[in-house]
């Protein structure tokens, strides 16, 4: 599909979270942060759901705003998760909603466990978890977290995800993922394009072999601009990106008073946004 020259501006930020996964606001207020920080071209990217689109389409259409509508798809290779964000695929595609319907799933199985496991040595019970929980979001670890700082357990996120939900844990549970390839191949089979989020973070990157078969099954590229991506990762990626002419983003990945990070931290350029446009079939831009 071809960019419309009158779409992506300069400034473009594709991974941003709202309460339909594990942000704190709704998708409209995420594009209002958006919007007030300068950005004129964003992608909503919620961990393994489309349900926050229309409202997200709405707001930035109101807002003058570019929206490119996304998901970020839960996987894993041996203990590490990998993050893969889609962009522009079709939301109705069979192969995909299958997976992120089971995804999802485990992340309810997984919750409840945590819950009564947590729930022994603690004051905390399901429907308090369910109560910070927005409706048709993906339940996970942080709206446990919001439920124990709401029951004065933690005082925040982070001291839950240090101590009590950290996977050292006796109350972890481990959470159903695919592998790397099968989410690469899953967003491409559905005409999305598919970029590894934050791939060179302190675990280090990705073997050299597995990465050869997410490009095999249609890998597109990588999220360079990320505040977790340290060198020499960083700088091995930027040279197999090079040597590939493959498509480099940058984002925030904002999650409202979930994580420190900034809405247009770092940002992606109106030509990587056009070639994301322009590779993907599944869905279109949804311009202002």
């Amino acid at each position: 599909m071809a960019a419309r020259a009158d779409g992506p501006g300069a400034v473009a930020d594709l991974h941003l979270h709202s309460d339909h996964s594990d942000g704190t606001e709704p998708p409209a207020m995420v594009m209002a942060a958006a919007h007030r920080h300068g950005l004129r071209t964003v992608a909503l990217t919620d961990h393994d759901t489309t349900s926050g689109w229309t409202e997200a389409a709405e707001a930035a259409s109101s807002l003058g705003m570019t929206l490119l509508p996304g998901m970020e798809l839960s996987a894993k290779y041996e203990w590490r998760s990998v993050h893969v964000l889609g962009y522009l695929f079709d939301p109705d595609d069979a192969g995909l909603r299958a997976l992120t319907d089971r995804i999802r799933s485990s992340r309810v199985t997984r919750a409840r466990t945590m819950a009564d496991r947590i729930g022994r040595d603690y004051d905390l019970q399901w429907e308090d978890i369910v109560a910070q929980t927005a409706v048709g979001a993906t339940v996970g670890r942080p709206h446990i977290a919001d439920a124990l700082v709401q029951k004065g357990v933690v005082r925040d996120r982070g001291e839950a995800f240090a101590g009590i939900l950290s996977p050292h844990s006796d109350y972890y549970v481990a959470l159903y993922a695919p592998d790397p390839v099968t989410a690469v191949a899953a967003i491409a089979d559905a005409g999305g394009v598919p970029i590894i989020a934050h791939p060179a973070g302190r675990a280090g990157l990705l073997p050299d072999r597995l990465v050869t078969r997410m490009l095999e099954a249609d890998l597109a590229g990588f999220e360079l601009g990320h505040r977790e991506n340290v060198e020499p990762a960083l700088g091995t990626l930027e040279r197999l990106v090079r040597r590939r002419d493959l498509i480099a983003t940058g984002s925030s990945d904002y999650h409202g008073l979930g994580k420190p990070n900034v809405p247009g931290e770092n940002t992606t350029s109106p030509d990587m946004v056009a070639r994301i446009i322009a590779r993907a079939t599944g869905s279109e831009p949804v311009y202002p």
